[in-house]
């Protein structure tokens, strides 16, 4: 009840009238069943301008540190808010906790709902598209459900009036699902992971035109690119390999 309130009567008219965002291939949303939506991540409005111009309910797993409102009232609206709207925990310290948080994942996609997931993990320092962690591949080939990809553009924060941040007419551009059903169940596979991640990686990459670098975005926030930057490692495209052969294990 409180997505659709939340959708309907402030994101939505925020997204659509506001910031004036266009989608283009919203035909390609499955009508019906359980999906992965995997999008590129460029700024912080992201996960708000999706589910406002997408036709279903998209679920994105938040920091479960975000659903603990014990500390002061901001956390507490916070958490209540991720609550309301039916977001999902999710516990990256390994362990039974990432183990609780897979099994709430998949069983939204068992529901017939929809996920969304940021493979990148991060958002991209400069604008570029980065490389793709296995994470969700993983839950594709565990689930077997389609994947449906996801290209933003232009949805960088600007200074609006009276220096208010504001999006100007961002578009949302889905492409046609992406079947990796006959993989299903190799998820313990590390090659056909990577396989699965950089083809995602791949269709994103047409749908946006960003130029594509082959590191992960962390390491140029945070690490040890933060200087230098990723112009040595960009590429035309992730990946490009073969299939992974039936026989691989």
């Amino acid at each position: 009840m409180w997505y659709k309130f939340f959708k309907i009567f402030i994101f939505r008219p925020l997204v659509r009238f506001g910031f004036r965002a266009r989608i283009h291939g919203a035909e390609n949303v499955p009508a019906n069943g359980g999906a992965i939506l995997v999008s590129n991540h460029i700024a912080t409005m992201d996960p708000v301008i999706i589910p406002a111009m997408l036709p279903r309910k998209v679920t994105f797993p938040a920091k479960a540190e975000l659903f603990d409102g014990s500390k002061n009232l901001g956390r507490a609206i916070v958490a209540w808010f991720l609550k309301a709207i039916g977001m999902v925990p999710m516990d990256r310290g390994g362990g039974r906790a990432s183990a609780a948080s897979l099994k709430a994942i998949f069983e939204v996609l068992d529901a017939g709902k929809v996920i969304g997931i940021f493979p990148e993990g991060t958002r991209s320092p400069d604008g570029r598209l980065y490389k793709g962690k296995t994470g969700m591949a993983r839950m594709v080939l565990a689930s077997g459900a389609p994947v449906l990809p996801v290209g933003l553009i232009g949805t960088q924060t600007v200074r609006g009036f009276l220096g208010i941040p504001w999006v100007r007419r961002p578009v949302v551009v889905v492409g046609e699902p992406l079947d990796f059903s006959d993989l299903k169940g190799r998820e313990s596979e590390t090659r056909t992971l990577r396989w699965v991640t950089e083809e995602v990686q791949a269709a994103i990459q047409c749908l946006t035109g960003q130029e594509y670098a082959d590191v992960y975005a962390t390491r140029v926030k945070y690490g040890d690119l933060k200087e230098k930057g990723s112009d040595e490692f960009l590429r035309p495209r992730p990946g490009g390999g073969p299939r992974p052969a039936a026989s691989e294990g």
